[in-house]
């Protein structure tokens, strides 16, 4: 047994992968498997454990994949966003770097135990905080395989080994090289344990039950069935559920909330964070459903809390203490007040900092607790107490590992 963040874990006797699958609303698991798109998964649910759970809010790529290799919520590990407003800086900045990590990752202390762990991630923007004390282990991502050295990667030769060119970052292959790259590592025995992440690229541009998306479900199907054929413990899981942010023209639903409080409060008084930021933004236009707010000294927190929550398409405005315990997140890392927008509702900051010219189909994004409930799947049969807990995505490794071996 090993302990990380408080939470106890068995050493894994089975080959394991947990993978997250970026985006991934459970509808889209569903109709690619009633279109029969999808003959693994079926029979992973007939054999073994399909759950729902709730991911971590806000419902961004960072907190969920660092919950989800920490065992805890963003109140524990510190990343509460995929960008934040540095208050001992006074800027605004990706939340990538390993600083802002504060507690470890379950993949390091089993590096630490004697696993050989591998971790392949779409996007580079996370390898590092995944990677992070993780001595001896093979960590890279496919944006940037062609770059990974044995010094800083634990290996080289991606792409030869992959047998794939390095994919562009705007699209479904950047993810279907994660799977590829993890049966080639399965095939060749050089991991016992795997953490795999994709991109939500296809999910941001394709509903559930698109030609889209079943061909990038019917993809993952099979390199998951690969990895089962070997004999691998799989537990599948999302940072993230997705939904249509669109109002009845078709147009993206954005309520700006910094051209809002500019005329509420004065212009630039009050400073706008979108946490949903990333260097990745041609398919949201940085739009999402989850937004954190700086006030002013003079503002009334009760009063712009209670104009606020009249706009139509708000959901939620907490202050800074009532976000941080409903949402379990860092106090000192969100703003005074927290805002969440209704389902088919995004969050931009002004109308002139938003380029939308890069949607090439009707706005698809996240962020909010709209996008709270994932899959949690593994295959084997787990016999869980029914009803014995809230389960979350981070839950992940503990069934994995604890009640699947």
């Amino acid at each position: 047994m090993i302990e990380v963040n408080q939470r106890s874990y068995k050493l894994p006797q089975q080959p394991t992968v947990v993978v997250c699958v970026d985006g991934c609303e459970p509808d889209y698991l569903g109709q690619a498997v009633a279109a029969g798109q999808m003959p693994w998964l079926k029979r992973a649910l007939q054999e073994g454990t399909g759950l729902v759970a709730d991911c971590v809010v806000p419902t961004f790529t960072n907190p969920n994949n660092i919950s989800i290799v920490t065992g805890v919520p963003p109140s524990v590990h510190g990343i509460c966003g995929n960008y934040l407003f540095d208050t001992a800086t006074g800027t605004e900045v990706m939340m990538n770097d390993v600083k802002w990590l504060r507690a470890p990752t379950l993949l390091a202390a089993l590096a630490a135990a004697g696993k050989k762990l591998a971790v392949i991630t779409a996007k580079d923007k996370l390898r590092k905080l995944l990677g992070h004390g993780m001595v001896g282990g093979i960590c890279f991502s496919s944006e940037k395989a062609d770059q990974a050295t044995l010094a800083e990667n634990g290996i080289e030769n991606v792409p030869a080994l992959v047998g794939k060119p390095v994919p562009s970052v705007y699209s479904a292959d950047l993810s279907e090289f994660v799977f590829a790259a993890g049966v080639k590592l399965a095939e060749a025995k050089r991991a016992d344990v795997m953490y795999l992440s994709t991109t939500d690229y296809i999910q941001h541009k394709h509903a559930p039950g698109t030609e889209g998306a079943n061909a990038f479900y019917r993809m993952m199907d099979g390199y998951l069935g690969q990895l089962d054929a070997m004999g691998w413990v799989i537990a599948l899981t999302a940072d993230h559920g997705m939904n249509a942010k669109v109002g009845m023209d078709g147009k993206p639903d954005v309520i700006y909330l910094q051209d809002w409080f500019d005329a509420e409060l004065g212009a630039g008084l009050a400073r706008v964070i979108l946490p949903i930021t990333d260097p990745y933004v041609v398919h949201h236009g940085a739009l999402g459903s989850y937004a954190t707010v700086y006030l002013p000294e003079s503002a009334s927190l009760a009063a712009v809390s209670t104009s606020l929550r009249a706009v139509q398409g708000i959901e939620t405005v907490l202050t800074r203490s009532a976000a941080a315990e409903r949402f379990e997140l860092p106090a000192d890392r969100i703003g005074d007040l927290v805002v969440v927008s209704e389902r088919f509702t995004v969050l931009g900051t002004a109308a002139s900092k938003h380029d939308l010219s890069g949607l090439d189909a009707p706005l698809r994004s996240h962020g909010g607790v709209s996008e709270q409930r994932v899959p949690l799947i593994v295959n084997r049969k787990l016999g869980l107490p029914a009803g014995a807990r809230r389960l979350r995505n981070f839950d992940a490794f503990d069934l994995a590992l604890n009640f699947a071996q």
